[in-house]
């Protein structure tokens, strides 16, 4: 059966404030990080910011797949320790 176009748009309205919503949960989480990092005492453009975000990201996503196969004693950075404090 099809949906009417109202029902279409009520169920958009609610995946947009979901998606806003785990958005404000993510930037939250990563603000945390960023300001026990010291970043907030940078003294940088966002845009210089956001580029080192970016290459950061990347580093990230090329390598993710190590990191989630080694157990949390074995990580060199000590993130999964913090992440599981932090939840």
């Amino acid at each position: 059966m099809k949906k009417p176009s109202s029902r279409i748009k009520e169920e958009i309205a609610k995946l947009q404030e979901q998606l806003k919503a785990a958005e404000t949960r993510e930037a939250e989480r990563i603000g945390r990080i960023a300001l026990k990092a010291g970043i907030g005492e940078v003294e940088a453009d966002e845009g210089k910011l956001l580029t080192a975000f970016e290459d950061l990201a990347k580093r990230f996503r090329e390598r993710g797949s190590e990191t989630r196969k080694l157990p949390p004693a074995q990580n060199p950075s000590g993130a999964a320790s913090r992440a599981n404090s932090e939840a």
